[in-house]
């Protein structure tokens, strides 16, 4: 019982961190594609619920303790501005899973005051899409033989 629970907490756990965690780690953990999707979506919304009531306070009280010297402008920075001008709320939540990690797609939206309601919204339908289309896709390549 308490190692089928350490394995479920595991993978909640990177899937806070990363969203393709638990599809790829998901069959070689025995888990069903229901229960990767399903946690797959608990770990991204649990990221994005704290990161986005807390993104500001952890912009100005955390992120100084690791960052001394705080460039105001560096190119990590710019490309994020470049992304949130280009694809606005819609585009940053179906990026999020696919190339932001859940924490950094969520620190984007807070930091530029989004609505939150669209934030949760948007964020819950990509997350269902990817953890779906990631899920069955690793299903479909172990199926064909290319991963076991």
């Amino acid at each position: 019982m308490a190692a089928e629970l350490l394995k479920y907490l595991g993978l909640y756990l990177l899937a806070c961190l990363k969203s393709i965690f638990p599809p790829l780690l998901g069959p070689a953990a025995g888990l069903s594609p229901l229960e990767i999707i399903l946690i797959t979506l608990a770990g991204l919304m649990t990221s994005v619920l704290v990161f986005n009531f807390l993104g500001e306070r952890i912009k100005k009280q955390v992120i100084p303790i690791f960052v001394k010297n705080p460039k105001k402008f560096s190119p990590k920075s710019r490309r994020m501005v470049r992304i949130w001008k280009k694809y606005g709320v819609i585009g940053v939540c179906f990026l999020t899973p696919l190339i932001l990690s859940p924490p950094g797609g969520a620190l984007l939206v807070a930091s530029v005051g989004a609505p939150r309601k669209q934030v949760f919204l948007y964020m819950f339908l990509f997350g269902i899409f990817w953890s779906v289309i990631w899920t069955f896709s690793v299903d479909w390549l172990i199926q064909i033989g290319l991963v076991g």
